[in-house]
């Protein structure tokens, strides 16, 4: 069972830290080495950060050698709540400079939340002290991060601030959102269409619709809610977060039902059929512009995924 972070005492919260820096510095690694064919100057930033982190490791490892002893308690990410789920990294191909950046940014951005929380509940003052200095370059590291494209321009700071509100756009909109509806839209296909053609009857199949509609949408808002505090994730407040996820779900699941306050059966579900295309077309165009998603690859992946659950439902409902 996950770990909530409040509870962690100041040896686990400097044995975590240390784990941190140890994954981080591996992923830049990785990063560099990917870039480095191509960008030789911004693997060659990466590689100055990656040493930064490994810097602050050796002296995390230090601090708690001195005030622990020498065995640290293995603890990472995955064992405490609030830490964003990373997923496996991308093809080498499909990695570019404007990728990793948009990574790195995210990746020290929750560094240094995780630093200035942790500071803030240590009591020790050299433990303090330390926290409070790694948030700082973590910062730095932000910036840096931030300035890192082929032709190594900086950025202004209206530049910086629209890039930090898009960021925290996705985090606490987009990325509940769209996860809320794709799984209304793609989900409840099947139990719809197997409700149209089991029944053929466009009232039974609207009220099937509303039920997986609003079931869907509670149970995802309060998986979302549950789900992380956002305290060190940085995707803000859960109630927010499981609001905008349930609603997107019900929305998502509500669209292709209303077609079915049509009387007729088969002009309803000729309707349905079109807002299903709608809505998988707004799906691949969201994971386009928000998550940099080539669009025939958000397109073909969205479409297969609900055209198989479409067919599932047509299916069981004529069986």
């Amino acid at each position: 069972m996950r770990r909530r972070f409040g509870d962690l005492s100041a040896e686990e919260i400097l044995a975590l830290a240390i784990s941190l820096e140890e994954e981080d510095a591996r992923l830049l690694q990785e990063y560099a080495r990917v870039l480095r064919p191509n960008f030789p100057k911004a693997a060659a930033d990466i590689d100055e950060i990656r040493s930064d982190e490994n810097g602050h490791r050796h002296r995390l490892v230090g601090l708690f050698q001195a005030k622990y002893g020498e065995e640290i308690p293995l603890l990472r990410r995955q064992d405490v709540k609030g830490f964003l789920q990373r997923g496996s990294l991308p093809l080498a191909g499909a990695m570019d400079v404007a990728k990793v950046r948009n990574q790195m940014e995210l990746m020290e951005a929750e560094s240094q939340r995780f630093y200035q929380q942790a500071a803030a509940r240590a009591t020790d003052p050299e433990i303090r002290q330390l926290l409070g200095d790694l948030a700082d370059e973590e910062r730095k590291h932000e910036n840096r991060a931030a300035e890192m494209t082929p032709d190594q321009q900086p950025v202004d700071e209206r530049e910086d601030e629209a890039r930090a509100s898009r960021q925290l756009f996705v985090l606490q909109v987009v990325q509940p959102g769209l996860a809320g509806l794709m799984d209304g839209s793609v989900s409840s296909l099947a139990p719809v269409f197997a409700a149209a053609f089991a029944t053929r009857d466009s009232w039974q199949t609207f009220l099937v619709g509303m039920a997986a509609a609003v079931g869907a949408g509670i149970s995802m808002g309060f998986a979302e809610a549950i789900s992380d505090d956002g305290s060190l994730s940085g995707r803000g407040r859960p109630l927010i977060r499981g609001l905008v996820c349930g609603g997107m779900t019900f929305l998502g699941g509500v669209g292709h039902t209303l077609p079915y306050l049509i009387p007729d059966f088969w002009i309803a579900t000729i309707v349905a059929t079109v807002v299903v295309a709608v809505e998988l077309l707004a799906i691949a165009g969201i994971r386009n512009r928000y998550m940099d998603t080539p669009f025939l690859s958000a397109m073909f992946e969205v479409v297969v995924g609900g055209v198989l659950v479409f067919l599932a439902g047509i299916l069981i409902g004529n069986s």
